[in-house]
């Protein structure tokens, strides 16, 4: 081979690894704003339950968060809110939902922060916000895709396609495709 396909060739590899490590990069951040926003909804909800402080102290909070560290974005009257919200809303349901085989971590861990403000905006049924949070993740749905779903009411379709497996096939016939037809496979998740 000559030195320019084999330059060329190596150029093409890093230039893969990088946006590689990049997309992981952008995942990590991801992931960790999403636990923070979690355990710091989780922390001011047990503050307010268990020293009785009502929604008065978050303007004042929102505000010293952005006096005392003015480079940190996020933290507004509303979001703070949000997180609150996240945390009441997903601790009990959610945290029974971890996908132990691929990261020990709750999969919600993965969706943008956007996308969980949009379900918990517009779906008030947790189990129906797990299977568009399963969706998500599965498909790689954007905040618009996700809004459009949602919209459409998906989840009362998903699954719900007509067959007839259990006439056509016997019971020992009924492969595993044929189910999965009839079975949404993130239904596994």
């Amino acid at each position: 081979m000559s030195d320019l396909i084999l330059y060329g060739n190596l150029l093409t590899e890093i230039k893969t690894r990088l946006r590689t490590a990049q997309t992981k990069a952008v995942f990590s951040v991801n992931a960790e704003m999403i636990r923070m926003y979690f355990d710091i909804g989780k922390l001011i909800h047990e503050k307010q339950n268990a020293e009785g402080w009502g929604s008065s102290f978050i303007p004042r909070l929102s505000k010293d968060i952005r006096n005392e560290l003015p480079e940190i974005k996020g933290f507004s009257e509303r979001n703070i809110g949000y997180m609150i919200r996240f945390a009441r809303e997903y601790e009990p349901a959610i945290l029974q939902q971890t996908v132990a085989k691929l990261t020990e971590q709750p999969f919600f861990i993965g969706i943008p922060w956007g996308h969980h403000i949009i379900m918990m905006e517009r779906v008030k049924d947790i189990s129906t916000r797990i299977w568009y949070m399963k969706q998500t993740v599965q498909n790689g749905w954007s905040r618009d895709t996700l809004a459009s779903m949602i919209k459409n009411q998906t989840h009362q379709r998903q699954g719900a396609l007509a067959h007839n497996f259990d006439f056509t096939l016997s019971p020992s016939n009924q492969s595993l495709y044929a189910r999965r037809l009839k079975t949404p496979i993130s239904s596994t998740f």
